[in-house]
C-alpha cells in the first residue's frame, strides 16, 4: 500500500522561495494568464525541472477562519453506485456536500469535483482522502482548493 501523505499549514514566508515560485506558477497557469508551463517558468523564474519536481506537492489553503470549504477532484470508474458509495462516505463522515460537478465518462471513467463544508468533520482530511482512495471504483481522489 502507498505511504498515505501528511499535510502541514506553514506561513508562506518560512517557505523555501521555490515553493512560492511554484505556487505562483500553478496560478498563472490556473487562471489562464499564461498558457503553458514554460511561459509559467520564465515568468516566475524558475526551471521546469523544480517546476515539476514540486507541483503536485504544493496546493495553496485559503484562509481556515472562514470555516473549511474543501474541493476535491475524484477520478471514477463509470459504474453504477460508485457516486453514491462516494456521497454516503461523506455524509458518514459528516462533511457538507455543497456542489457536485461530473465531467461526461470517457473511456469508462468519469472525473467528478466535489465542493464540501469539513469543518465538522469527524475523522481527519488524510482519513477521509485515504477511505476515498480505498473505495471501490475509485482511482484517483485529492484535494484541489480549501
Amino acid at each position: 500500500m502507498a505511504n498515505t501523505p501528511k499535510y502541514y499549514i506553514i506561513e508562506a514566508s518560512a517557505l523555501p522561495e521555490v515553493f512560492l515560485k511554484v505556487s505562483e506558477a500553478k496560478r498563472l497557469l490556473d487562471t489562464g494568464e499564461v498558457s503553458t508551463v514554460n511561459a509559467a517558468t520564465k515568468r516566475v523564474d524558475i526551471s521546469r525541472s523544480a517546476f515539476y519536481k514540486y507541483r503536485d506537492a504544493i496546493l495553496p489553503f485559503q484562509n481556515l477562519m472562514n470555516g473549511r470549504i474543501l474541493t476535491f477532484q475524484l477520478l471514477l470508474h463509470d459504474e453504477p453506485g460508485v457516486l453514491s458509495s462516494i456521497l454516503a462516505l461523506f455524509a458518514q463522515r459528516a462533511a457538507n456536500i455543497l456542489t457536485i460537478n461530473q465531467t461526461i465518462p470517457t473511456n469508462s471513467c468519469a472525473v467528478v469535483v466535489v465542493s464540501a463544508e469539513t469543518s465538522g468533520m469527524n475523522v481527519s482530511l488524510e482519513d477521509l482522502l485515504h477511505d476515498l482512495e480505498e473505495m471501490s471504483g475509485v482511482i484517483k481522489a485529492e484535494v484541489l482548493a480549501g
